[in-house]
């Protein structure tokens, strides 16, 4: 009870969430690149960085199930939020071939791995946060 506590109470869950979503962009960017050179292939993408936006926005009201059939009103909880993968409506064919350009999948593979570090990084000093107050000592910075 209190480790759940603790742990839904941090930045950890979204962080998590953070984490998923850019293992699966990277997943998803290294198919798009080894089809580069499949006829029609079709890339594909991570709906993500939105619903995130929606589920931490405090303007938005949000609803409180109490029953696991009612409807979902307002912001999701983040519990809910999850990464998908997309078809983007992308008519062009870059490479004459497909829709895939190497060079844009390249880009987009280095920024979901600085993404991915940079939750990475925050998520351990989240961590040694809670594991020093546990340990009822105080905080190195770094």
């Amino acid at each position: 009870m209190l480790g759940e506590i603790v742990f839904r109470k941090t930045a950890l869950p979204t962080l998590m969430k953070s984490l998923d979503a850019n293992m699966l962009r990277s997943r998803v960017i290294a198919n798009n690149i080894a089809n580069v050179n499949t006829p029609g292939f079709r890339r594909l993408d991570v709906s993500f960085e939105n619903h995130l936006r929606d589920a931490l926005d405090r303007i938005k009201l949000k609803g409180v199930e109490t029953n696991e059939n009612h409807m979902s009103i307002g912001r999701k909880d983040i519990s809910k939020v999850n990464p998908e993968t997309v078809r983007p409506s992308d008519p062009t064919l870059p490479s004459g071939v497909n829709n895939v350009d190497i060079d844009t999948e390249m880009a987009k593979l280095a920024e979901a791995q600085i993404a991915y570090n940079f939750s990475a990084r925050l998520a351990k000093g989240v961590l040694n946060k809670i594991n020093s107050a546990i340990q009822a000592r105080s905080v190195q910075l770094q």
